[in-house]
C-alpha cells in the first residue's frame, strides 16, 4: 500500500489535509494488524477524520477542527443531506460503531483471550470499507488506478509478529537484520535490551543478533542509550518497508 498514492486519490475528493490524515491513519492501522502489535495507530483519530471528511463533503470543504463525532454521526442519517446513501447511512453507522468500540473497549478485561487484537482487526475492516467508498468518488483517477487502489485497500493482512508471553516471534523467511528491524518495530518506541532481543530471537545465535545490531547502529537505523536500543525515524521507515514486503510475500 503506497500511502502517497492513496493520499493523492483521496485529495481529489476531500481537502488535502484530510486526505493526508486518512491515508496516514489507515496505513498505521494496517501496520499494527500486519505486525500483530497494538498502540501505534489510533482508530479513534481515523473516525474523527472520517467525520471531518463527511462535513467537508456536505459543506463545500468546511469542517470542524474538533468535531463532535458521536453527535454528528447520530444526526446525519436522519436529516437531509447531499451525501450519497453509502456515506450518509452506511458509513455513518459503521464509523459510529468503530468509535464506540475504541472508546468503550479500553477497559481491563478478565477473559483469558485478550480482545484488543481482534478489536483492531474489526476496526481495520471498517476503515477498509470507508476508504473504498470514498475512493469510488475519486476524480481524475483512471478506472484502472481506482480499481487498483480499492483492491490494495481491501487486501487482508496477515500477522507477521506473534506475541507469546514476554517473547515475540517473527514469521516469514527474514534475514537476521530484517528480523531485528521488525522486532524493534513491534516494541517501538520502547527501548529494548540485547537480552530481550536475543530472547525472542533464540533460533538465531546471539553473536549474529549482536552483529545485526552493530550494523544497524552504523547505518543510523538504531540509537543506543543506557544499554538499550530503539529505532531512529529512518530505522522505523526501514522496518515498515521490510514488514510490508514480507506480509505481501506471505500472501502469495
Amino acid at each position: 500500500m503506497d500511502r502517497d498514492d492513496l493520499k493523492r486519490a483521496l485529495a481529489t475528493v476531500v481537502p488535502e489535509k484530510l486526505a493526508d490524515d486518512l491515508a496516514t491513519e489507515f496505513v498505521a492501522i494496517r501496520r499494527d494488524v500486519a505486525t500483530g502489535t497494538l498502540g501505534r495507530s489510533s482508530p479513534g483519530k481515523f473516525v474523527e477524520s472520517v467525520v471531518q471528511v463527511l462535513q467537508a463533503l456536505e459543506d463545500g470543504g468546511k469542517y470542524a477542527a474538533q468535531p463532535k463525532v458521536d453527535e454528528y454521526l447520530r444526526s446525519l442519517e436522519s436529516r437531509s443531506s447531499t451525501l450519497p446513501d453509502g456515506l450518509r447511512i452506511c458509513a455513518s453507522r459503521l464509523a459510529r460503531a468503530m468509535y464506540a468500540l475504541r472508546s468503550k473497549r479500553s477497559i481491563v478485561h478478565k477473559a483469558e483471550i485478550d480482545p484488543r487484537l481482534y478489536d483492531l482487526r474489526l476496526l481495520y475492516a471498517g476503515a477498509q470499507w470507508v476508504l473504498a467508498e470514498l475512493l469510488a468518488l475519486a476524480q481524475g483517477v483512471s478506472g484502472d488506478d481506482a480499481a487498483r487502489l480499492v483492491a490494495d485497500v481491501q487486501l487482508p493482512v496477515g500477522e507477521l509478529v506473534e506475541s507469546i508471553g514476554d517473547r515475540k516471534i517473527v514469521h516469514g523467511d527474514l534475514t537476521v537484520r530484517e528480523e531485528t528491524l521488525v522486532l524493534l518495530m513491534a516494541w517501538h518506541p520502547t527501548p529494548v535490551s540485547t537480552a530481550e532481543l536475543t530472547g525472542s530471537m533464540d533460533r538465531r545465535s546471539p553473536s549474529s543478533v549482536r552483529a545485526a545490531l552493530s550494523g544497524l547502529w552504523k547505518d543510523k537505523l538504531v540509537h543506543r542509550e543506557a544499554g538499550k536500543v530503539v529505532l531512529t525515524d529512518r530505522g522505523l521507515r526501514a522496518a515498515i518497508e521490510v514488514a510490508q514486503a514480507h506480509v505481501a510475500e506471505m500472501k502469495r
